[in-house]
């Protein structure tokens, strides 16, 4: 049976049409999926009986299911979500005043290998279809809705006001699912996120940044976390493919056509790796042609990592000379960390097919 979470309003209508049903039926099925909030089709009220019938015969609204659900004291909250086979991505609600920011996962762990990243030590398993990846948003968006008193909500009304795709995984890795995901987002017969409020995180794919520029330009963060090349190679090791220097130039290239003017750079403060004052003057230069913003990360620890966090003195230290240099850079506030839902905490359930733990206890 099909999965009518893997259809945009352009597939579903194609989907529908053998059976003899019209455009506007494929509307009504993603208002009813999505702005409401409904799987069973017996309870889509204003299709024929006949419709729901069939509907209920050939497809289903198959979403990730819950495994555990985590409510932090800072009121964040996490999912672990079964995908199967053993295999548990994560998702984290985020909520602040004027906003609420869902961070989702592309795939069942991740192949690229960063050191400091928990996801990046479990080992990969496999990309996630893009009915898993807006299967988030939907089972957040439901969840929590129905929390906050379901009935006393309209359909316009928004809990999750923003998405990034800093979850589990390197999202340009599964482009085709990703893209198709973050077109469904966009949709207004969708969810109707605005690209601004879209957010996709990447440890720097170059080609597949200047192919997002063209199909769906949506808010670009960079995974950055080091000042020179010789250290990115140690710490984020697909820089060995995308160095820096070229990193630099897609940005440029990506900002003409991204929803905001300037791209956001992620770095993680880890003690005496990356965090002396000379590195801060290093990025400064690295950085002077890119419109950019920075988001200083306090290392979130978790077992056998092999780093600490900078001291919040240094942090601070390291701002300072970027704000004095005249760049934007802010420190992220740490959220969810008793419940390991914070930034580079996040690992699920892998079952790892890229040997990677029996390749580090070997080391």
């Amino acid at each position: 049976m099909e999965n009518l979470l893997e259809f945009n309003l352009r597939e579903l209508t194609k989907y529908i049409a053998p059976y003899g049903h019209k455009a506007y039926r494929a509307k009504q099925l993603l208002k009813w999926i999505y702005k409401v909030g409904q799987k069973d089709f017996n309870l889509m009220t204003d299709l024929s009986k006949s419709f729901r019938q069939e509907l209920s015969e050939i497809a289903q609204i198959k979403t990730p299911q819950i495994h555990l659900d985590h409510l932090s004291s800072d009121g964040t909250r996490k999912w672990l979500l079964d995908v199967g086979a053993k295999n548990g991505i994560e998702a984290v609600f985020i909520p602040e005043k004027d906003r609420g920011t869902l961070c989702i996962s592309s795939q069942v762990g991740c192949a690229l290998e960063c050191t400091f990243c928990s996801t990046g030590r479990q080992g990969f398993n496999r990309n996630l279809s893009s009915a898993e990846i807006i299967g988030q948003l939907w089972v957040a968006n439901n969840l929590l809705r129905e929390q906050q008193n379901y009935k006393s909500f309209k359909i316009e009304d928004r809990i999750i006001t923003n998405v990034v795709m800093m979850g589990m995984g390197e999202p340009l890795t599964n482009y085709k699912q990703v893209v198709h995901a973050l077109e469904m987002m966009l949709d207004d017969n969708v969810y109707g996120l605005s690209r601004r409020r879209v957010t996709l995180s990447t440890s720097g794919l170059i080609p597949a940044i200047d192919k997002l520029r063209e199909d769906c330009p949506v808010s670009l963060a960079i995974s950055l976390h080091a000042p020179n090349d010789a250290l990115r190679n140690e710490i984020v090791p697909i820089n060995k493919k995308y160095p820096l220097e070229a990193l630099m130039k897609s940005c440029i290239r990506y900002i003409d056509k991204a929803p905001r003017d300037f791209v956001t750079f992620e770095y993680v403060m880890l003690n005496d790796i990356n965090d002396s004052l000379e590195q801060a003057k290093q990025l400064v230069s690295l950085v002077k042609d890119v419109p950019c913003k920075f988001n200083l990360i306090p290392f979130n620890p978790f077992p056998n990592s092999g780093y600490t966090c900078s001291s919040r003195a240094k942090i601070e230290s390291f701002q300072r000379l970027l704000m004095d240099a005249g760049l934007v850079a802010t420190i992220r506030k740490t959220r969810g960390d008793d419940i390991d839902a914070a930034c580079g905490q996040l690992a699920g359930q892998v079952q790892d097919k890229t040997k990677r733990t029996q390749r580090i206890h070997l080391a």
